[in-house]
């Protein structure tokens, strides 16, 4: 297979568009942008950056509001052979304009500058290659905020409404430092290093960085893969031998293992937890890179020593359920464990995506069907009994059954 020379475009016929990165203090970083710039018949960028770089005299151009004009400009550029570039801030291919470009099928050619997120960690001299990134810009910003409550190392680009304010409040009862970089590379910058509270207290100058630290780099939390939001090494529904609990009050791993299928938890999501126990479930939920609130009445619940030995940071909530539901965030799906109807009423009435039940007495069973179908979730269950392998005197094994359990599931339409 033949290789790419550099600064050709990988696909499409014709000269590339040139995607320019501009850097934090306002100019274009890479050594190509100024013979790109100075050929070019057409520039794309926001005013600040049209205004920041020197433009030929006879260039056209266009300020980007909305993307679809300037993408038919693009696209009548390169099927004329028109040399043109695209101004964007920092690396254009995280969470930038690249994408939408590749997307309208446009040949490139990409000079990035140092992203937001690579001089936020700079300023803060912190390394950052576990670290996850997401956005808030432009988007629902939960899973962002979510993804800050589940991980050790988050970097969020924000927008305006959502920002350090509003992820602070968000992060109140996460125990958490928060990094703010406003106006970085400007004369204007500032890096302030705040708590949840006290970030929600406040106004941020746009545009800014947020980093959600939860302790140092290399500390208890931090995945040795440098995979944040990776699949556990150590797999999931793991043995009961890899918790602590009480009396055998654990759910058990064949059963947890189709209770975390249907829960589905990934970056982004919460999962609530709730008559949590050991916490196995919502432990493993955390692993497979969900946010996750643990709730027992027990104030000696294992919960808490099982996730700091899983290496996950699973809030822990101590109060008997369902008055000890007030006043959480909303979830995008719970599992509960432990209570009765009442229980199961209050986290329907909250709504999540998705309710999943385990169920150990079957006259509990056609109850719970009718109040979450009632509460308008589509409900399945299934009964998993299970039998292992038992050693028996002189090397022969035996089949040794496990309680039965109802495992519900109800998913909102």
């Amino acid at each position: 297979m033949g290789g790419v020379t550099a600064g050709q475009p990988v696909a499409g016929v014709g000269p590339a568009v040139t995607v320019v990165g501009i850097d934090a203090a306002g100019g274009p970083a890479h050594p190509a942008a100024a013979p790109a710039l100075a050929g070019a018949r057409l520039v794309v960028g926001a005013a600040r950056h049209l205004a920041a770089v020197r433009l030929p005299a006879d260039a056209d151009t266009v300020a980007l509001g909305p993307l679809a004009p300037a993408l038919e400009r693009l696209a009548d550029a390169d099927a004329a052979g028109s040399p043109a570039v695209v101004l964007a801030s920092g690396d254009p291919g995280l969470f930038g304009v690249v994408r939408a470009l590749r997307a309208a099928g446009l040949p490139l050619r990409v000079l990035p500058a140092v992203s937001s997120v690579a001089a936020a960690f700079a300023r803060a001299g912190l390394p950052w290659d576990g670290a996850a990134v997401v956005t808030a810009h432009g988007r629902d910003p939960r899973p962002a905020l979510n993804a800050c409550r589940a991980l050790p190392a988050v970097a969020v680009l924000t927008a305006p409404g959502a920002g350090a304010a509003e992820l602070g409040a968000g992060l109140t009862g996460w125990t958490r430092r928060l990094v703010v970089a406003e106006h970085l590379g400007t004369d204007a910058e500032r890096i302030t290093e705040t708590t949840p509270e006290q970030a929600a207290g406040r106004d941020w100058a746009d545009p800014h960085v947020l980093l959600s630290l939860a302790g140092e780099p290399g500390a208890a939390g931090m995945r040795a893969d440098n995979q944040p939001a990776a699949a556990p090494a150590g797999g999931w529904a793991l043995p009961e031998s890899a918790y602590a609990h009480r009396d055998s009050m654990i759910t058990k791993s064949e059963v947890r293992a189709l209770a975390v299928a249907r829960l589905r938890p990934r970056l982004g999501r919460l999962v609530w937890d709730v008559g949590a126990g050991s916490g196995s479930v919502g432990i493993e939920c955390a692993l497979l890179g969900a946010a996750v609130i643990a709730v027992d009445r027990d104030p000696g619940a294992t919960v808490g020593a099982n996730a700091a030995r899983h290496g996950v940071d699973v809030r822990v909530v101590a109060g008997a359920a369902p008055g000890a539901l007030h006043g959480l965030p909303d979830p995008d799906a719970v599992f509960v464990g432990g209570g009765g109807t009442d229980v199961l009423a209050a986290v329907a009435h909250r709504r999540p995506d998705r309710v999943v039940a385990a169920l150990a007495a079957v006259d509990r069973v056609a109850p719970a069907v009718g109040l979450l179908r009632a509460a308008g979730y589509a409900v399945q269950g299934v009964q998993l009994s299970a039998a292992r392998l038992a050693d028996l005197p002189g090397g022969s094994v035996r089949l040794a059954a496990t309680n039965p359990v109802v495992v519900l599931t109800g998913e909102r339409p």
